[in-house]
């Protein structure tokens, strides 16, 4: 996917000099308040090898064009089914390029290198992450009262990438 020249990706915890970029892009993206992707972001780049984590894709401006977060549960009622990603999110004029599913693979990729082989996540959309790989699981009870799909990526464990 290198080829098509997506951009750079980048995990967090290593690249202290996006906090205040990402923290304010996902916070634009989907609403949530600034101050709750902030914390979670210095709580991954404080402990560097657990839960959370979080990553951007920069374009060759360093503008923000595409991200993803790994959190402990994506507020749903399966507390059991962890950790999930979340807040997955690429761009309008970045879309159709396959971006989300570097986004995907490389997420799934880094958790295995730290010893997580198994990630989930919750949506109300049917058919797009089955193309990735993902398999539905189950319904679960989200944060709003609402039923969503909650799928199980594909197992990697590491070394095997």
């Amino acid at each position: 996917m290198e080829e098509r020249n997506i951009g750079e990706l980048i995990c967090l915890r290593n690249h202290s000099e996006f906090l205040f970029a990402a923290f304010s892009w996902f916070s634009s993206k989907w609403g949530i308040p600034s101050e709750v992707y902030e914390e979670s972001m210095k709580e991954c780049m404080e402990r560097k090898t657990g839960i959370p984590q979080w990553y951007v894709i920069v374009d060759g401006q360093r503008n923000i064009i595409a991200g993803a977060g790994v959190i402990e549960n994506d507020f749903h009622d399966r507390k059991d089914l962890t950790p999930n990603l979340c807040a997955l999110f690429v761009e309008e004029r970045k879309r159709g390029r396959g971006i989300a599913g570097v986004v995907l693979d490389f997420v799934r990729k880094d958790l295995a290198s730290l010893g997580y082989s198994r990630l989930y996540l919750v949506t109300d959309l049917s058919g797009f992450y089955e193309r990735y790989g993902w398999n539905f699981l189950t319904m679960v009870m989200g944060g709003h009262h609402a039923r969503e799909r909650l799928y199980q990526a594909p197992d990697i464990r590491a070394g095997s990438a």
